[in-house]
């Protein structure tokens, strides 16, 4: 109940950057708690838990992005007040990327290794994926790994619009996931390559941190932040219908509404994450050799 109370959509709306330190403080306490009374099974618990945290949040603003789609008529006033929406909730998944991240550089090796080891697994199957059968190079090799990833995310996607679907504010489960598998990521290459960026830049102590902090931030945000962006206007769009089932009888002309808004929102996803792929595959790969 204290958690919850911190914020509600409309304050949420109108302070989006709070989101950020809200949603870092959520993924800390989870973090805690999860290594505190759950050490052997921390790495889905503390996003449970980091989830529990935002349901009230999530279900909230579903609900007020229904009503929106009632009370405006043009489409483009429509998307302007979504993306409102949007940006909270991507200031509350940087908050959880920025607390995340941190606990994977800065704890224990030993108890990171327990805290990601879901995400770590998953890192690793996804490599293996992406790097199995391919025996081509150039741009044939880009092709197929575009299509790869494209076909991932919008597996991802459609979990987004299912999992708000049926369960509210379902989504939010799948995107607190991604943002451990994300943070886990960006902690391993940080670790990684702490010594080398240092030494190769010039940089010491302090200074070498934020710098190769930094370059892990940009080597996964640059496609991540529009890939993520695409997942909760997914999540927005499935949550929105949800609620008109439940409000609404089929046929009739609200409902009708309701749903070519997010039909509208779905196509916008997708672009986005095709966007998001063609990044994924011939910028990011520059970004880590910066």
């Amino acid at each position: 109940m204290v958690l919850e109370s911190l914020t509600s959509p409309k304050r949420a709306e109108s302070k989006p950057w709070d989101l950020f330190f809200i949603g870092a403080m959520y993924a800390i306490i989870a973090v805690f708690l999860s290594l505190w009374v759950f050490r052997e099974q921390a790495s889905i618990v503390m996003v449970l838990l980091t989830v529990m945290a935002c349901v009230p949040l999530m279900y909230n603003t579903l609900r007020r992005e229904e009503s929106k789609t009632l009370q405006f008529d043009e489409e483009k006033t429509l998307l302007k007040e979504h993306g409102k929406t949007l940006m909270f909730l991507m200031f509350l998944f940087l908050g959880f990327v920025a607390a995340f991240s941190m606990a994977y550089i800065f704890l224990p090796a030993d108890t990171v290794d327990g805290l990601f080891s879901a995400q770590t697994n998953t890192i690793n199957e996804i490599n293996s994926r992406v790097v199995d059968g391919e025996a081509v190079t150039g741009d044939a090799y880009n092709e197929g790994l575009f299509l790869k990833i494209f076909g991932n995310n919008l597996k991802v996607l459609l979990f987004s619009i299912f999992f708000a679907f049926f369960y509210g504010a379902g989504a939010i489960f799948i995107l607190t996931w991604n943002a451990t598998v994300i943070s886990a990521a960006i902690g391993n290459f940080f670790r990684t390559n702490i010594s080398v960026y240092a030494s190769q830049a010039g940089l010491l102590g302090v200074g070498g941190y934020f710098h190769t902090y930094a370059l892990s931030l940009l080597r996964y945000f640059v496609h991540g932040i529009p890939e993520i962006s695409a997942y909760f206007i997914g999540g927005l769009a499935g949550g929105i219908i949800g609620v008109a089932v439940i409000r609404h009888d089929f046929g009739t002309k609200s409902f009708s509404k309701i749903l070519k808004d997010s039909v509208d929102l779905i196509l916008l996803a997708v672009i986005i994450l095709f966007i998001a792929g063609f990044l994924e595959v011939y910028v990011t790969p520059a970004i880590a050799g910066i």
